[in-house]
Formats: C-alpha cells, structure tokens, sequence
C-alpha cells in the first residue's frame, strides 16, 4: 500500500469512529473475545497487529489524524462566516465606516454605538442610538451593505425617538446599561468595563471612547461612538 492509498484509509478510520477504542472493537471477533475472555487484551492484541480484521493502526497515528481533522474543519467553519460587507462595492462614507467596523465588533474588540437621525418610509423623522455589536448578532446586515434598506432606529433599539409622535423608548442591550435618568443627557454604560459613554456632542464622549461625525447622503445626521474595553477576558 502506497503512502497516498494508507492516508485514505487512515482518513476513513477516524471519519468513522469516534474514538480509538470504537475502532479497536471493530476489529474484535465475538470468537476472540470467548478465547481470550478479555476485552482489555483483545484490544492490546489489536493494537499490536496479532489479531483484527482490517487495518493496523497506531493509537498516535489515529488520535493525531483525528485532531488534524477537526482542526480543518473548524477552519473551514470560520472561513465560511465572512463578514457581510466584504466584497461589497460602498460608496456612502456611512456604510463604509460600518464596514470598517464590522470585524471588530462581531470579535468583540470594539463596541460602537450608531446615533442616526432622518425620516422614516412615513416622512416622519426619527432619531435614536443603535449597539452595532447587538444589531449584527439579531439580524442580517446583508439588506444594508447592498443597499436593498436603510439601516433606521427601533423602538427596540438603545434609545428611539419620534419627533412627529413624541414617542421616546430606551431599551438596555446585551452590551449596554441605559442610564436615562441622567439630569444632563442620556448616558450608556458599558457592562464589560462598567465605563461610561456620554452622547451630549458638548461633552467628552468617555474613557477609551471616541466620537465621529459622518459625512452622509444616507442619513440627515449620522454619528458613531467606539468604545474599546479594557478589562481582561
């Protein structure tokens, strides 16, 4: 047997059995086991290449190529969870700041809160803060970086206004602690570092926090705030 035809079958083992135990049983005869009497020696005897009825194979050599198989598999795996934007053509500074972002706040470096202020599919004009981290765990970004709908505050977002209404909700997030109480302005409270992250545009946005106005055709007024935690996982 050449090397190439021994890695095939060696491949088909592992593929087949869960462990190295399960595929020494496999090789065990119900008349082996009324001679010996033993299923620990049976199993020796397999190992050894004295008794089985296929291939012999080397415990490191099963457990080696079992891990190596996993390993591509997981691989495999993240390679398939791309990020929504990439590939994609953008041209609104808006959805490619998303983009740039997108990376980080799925891994969790970064968590970026997006204030957002226009008018709904009724005319009226709504504004609100959305936790991009949260929003591209719930829901599928897709529609937005190719342009197919606008990325709009909830009600069930951070914080969502109606100026035509006057309806004003706050929602505290997997991320974030809404503090709406606060006689000087909305605040959110990161719960990873308990850091605080100030909106007011007159204020300092916060430790390890930083503000930045976008210039867009989307939106009348678009801003994101990055926040980058500090504590130790």
């Amino acid at each position: 047997m050449d090397q190439e035809e021994g890695s095939t079958t060696l491949d088909n083992i592992v593929t087949q059995f869960n462990t190295y135990e399960d595929f020494l049983d496999s090789q065990i005869t119900t008349l082996d086991l009324y001679y010996l009497e033993d299923e620990g020696l049976a199993r020796q005897l397999v190992e050894l290449g004295y008794r089985g009825t296929g291939e012999v194979v080397k415990r490191e050599d099963f457990e080696a190529r079992k891990a190596a198989i996993e390993i591509a598999r997981l691989a495999e795996r993240n390679q398939k969870k791309t990020l929504t934007s990439a590939g994609k053509d953008l041209h609104d500074n808006f959805l490619k700041a998303l983009a740039v972002r997108e990376e980080d706040n799925r891994s969790g470096i970064v968590s970026s809160v997006i204030f957002i202020r226009d008018r709904n599919s009724h005319g009226q004009e709504v504004s609100g803060y959305i936790d991009y981290a949260h929003r591209l765990k719930t829901e599928d970004f897709e529609v937005y970086f190719s342009g197919k709908k606008r990325l709009l505050p909830r009600p069930t977002d951070m914080s969502f206004y109606n100026w035509d209404s006057h309806v004003a909700v706050w929602n505290s997030t997997p991320n974030y602690q809404v503090i709406a109480d606060n006689p000087e302005g909305l605040l959110f409270k990161y719960k990873r570092d308990r850091k605080i992250l100030n909106v007011d545009p007159k204020a300092q946005p916060g430790d390890n926090s930083t503000r930045t106005p976008i210039q867009t055709e989307l939106y009348i007024q678009a801003v994101i705030f990055d926040h980058v935690s500090r504590r130790k996982t």
